[in-house]
C-alpha cells in the first residue's frame, strides 16, 4: 500500500459521506454524496455497479468529476496497473484514471490502495461505457470512490522558488550523463541532429526564446510512439516548470501549447498537459521538485521519475530541466 504523504487529505468513507463526520468538522474537503446524484445512480446502474465501491485515494484535479452529477464516460484504455475513463463534456471530454498503488501517481489519477496483480482492473475493451459522478467512478464491475485526497500541485516555497544549485547539477548530470554534452541526449521516436525538435528546443533555451520554444512545440505535439507520446511529455514537463518556478510568462506559454494538442494528439496526453497547465503533475515529478528546494531526498525522487514508464518519465525530467534554463536566463536577462 502507498503511503498517503502530506499533499493528501485523509478521510474515511463513512466521513466522506456523513453530513458532519469527523472530517467535516475539521475542515477536511470530503466527497459528499449529492441526493439527486445518487438516485440518478440508483436509477441508471445495473445491481452489479452498486456493490460497495473500492476505497482509494483521489487527486483532488479530477474532484469536481467526482463531485459532480453522474455522466457518462467511456473506456479509453485499461491494463494490470490502470484503466482511463474519458468523461463526455463539451470540450472534448475530461479524462480520469482509477491507478494501482505502483503505477505512475498521475494528476488525474483515483489511486487504489493495493499494487497491480498482473491482470486487468476490467476485462472490458476500449469504449465501453462507464460512468463518473456522484461521488464515484463506475467501469463495468468496478466502482471506486474517494477515500482521501491528495493535491497533484506541489507546494513550493515563496512564488518564485530558489532551487539548490546542487541539486540542479545533479538533475542534469543524472539525466544527460555526467561529462556528455546536451546535444547527445535522445529520446526513442523523436528525430534527432542538428535539425531535429530536441536541438531547436536546446537553442530556444540557450537565447530564452520563449516564442522560439512555442514554435518548437508544434513539432513536438503528437511526436512519438504511446499514449503519452515523448514530445508531449517533454512540453508537459516543460509547462509545469514554469508555471511551478514562477516564470512570467508561464500561463501564456501553457495555453499556447494547450490548444495546440486539440486533434494532434492521444486524449490522455491533451488531459495531462491540460494538468500540467494548472500546475499538476505526478507525484514522481513533484518528488523531484521537492527535492530541488531541499525538501525531499533528490537522488531517489529523480531515479524513480526516470523509471516511469518507457521514455515519459525521461521526458518529463527533460522538460523540467528545461523549464529551470528558461527561468534563470529570463532572470538573468532582465
Amino acid at each position: 500500500m502507498r503511503a498517503i504523504d502530506d499533499t493528501e487529505v485523509r478521510s474515511s468513507p463513512d466521513e466522506a459521506t456523513a453530513p458532519r463526520g469527523r472530517a467535516t468538522l475539521a475542515g477536511v474537503p470530503t466527497i459528499p454524496l449529492p441526493r439527486e446524484s445518487a438516485r440518478a445512480t440508483a436509477r441508471s446502474a445495473p445491481a452489479a455497479k452498486c456493490a460497495s465501491a473500492v476505497p482509494a485515494a483521489a487527486s483532488t484535479g479530477v474532484a469536481h468529476l467526482l463531485r459532480g452529477p453522474v455522466r457518462p464516460a467511456r473506456v479509453l484504455l485499461t491494463g494490470p496497473a490502470a484503466v482511463y475513463v474519458q468523461v463526455a463534456g463539451e470540450r472534448g471530454g475530461d479524462v480520469v484514471g482509477v491507478l494501482t498503488s505502483d503505477a505512475a501517481r498521475l494528476p488525474l489519477g483515483c489511486v487504489l490502495f493495493r499494487p497491480s496483480n498482473g491482470r486487468p482492473l476490467v476485462g472490458l475493451p476500449p469504449g465501453a461505457p462507464a460512468e463518473v459522478g456522484g461521488g464515484r467512478i463506475v467501469i463495468g464491475e468496478l466502482a471506486v470512490s474517494a477515500a482521501a485526497w491528495w493535491n497533484p500541485r506541489p507546494r513550493l516555497p515563496g512564488g518564485r522558488p530558489a532551487l539548490l544549485p546542487e541539486g540542479v547539477r545533479q538533475l542534469r548530470n543524472t539525466l544527460y550523463g555526467e561529462g556528455m554534452p546536451h546535444s547527445a541526449f535522445t529520446l526513442p521516436g523523436l528525430p534527432t541532429g542538428p535539425g531535429g525538435p530536441l536541438a531547436a528546443l536546446r537553442g530556444a533555451v540557450r537565447r530564452a526564446d520563449l516564442e522560439a520554444a512555442l514554435r518548437t512545440a508544434t513539432r513536438l505535439i503528437g511526436l512519438g510512439p504511446g499514449l503519452t507520446p515523448a514530445g508531449d511529455d517533454v512540453m508537459a514537463g516543460t509547462i509545469a516548470g514554469l508555471v511551478l518556478l514562477g516564470h512570467p510568462a508561464a500561463e501564456r506559454f501553457a495555453a499556447g501549447v494547450c490548444s495546440l494538442a486539440a486533434g494532434r494528439t492521444t486524449e490522455l496526453s491533451r488531459a495531462l498537459l491540460a494538468h500540467a497547465a494548472a500546475g499538476r503533475v505526478s507525484g514522481e515529478y513533484a518528488a523531484v521538485l521537492r527535492g530541488l528546494v531541499g525538501e525531499r531526498p533528490l537522488a531517489p525522487a529523480i531515479e524513480r521519475l526516470l523509471a516511469t514508464g518507457s521514455t515519459s518519465g525521461r521526458a518529463m525530467a527533460l522538460g523540467l530541466s528545461t523549464a529551470i534554463d528558461l527561468v534563470d536566463r529570463t532572470a538573468h536577462e532582465r
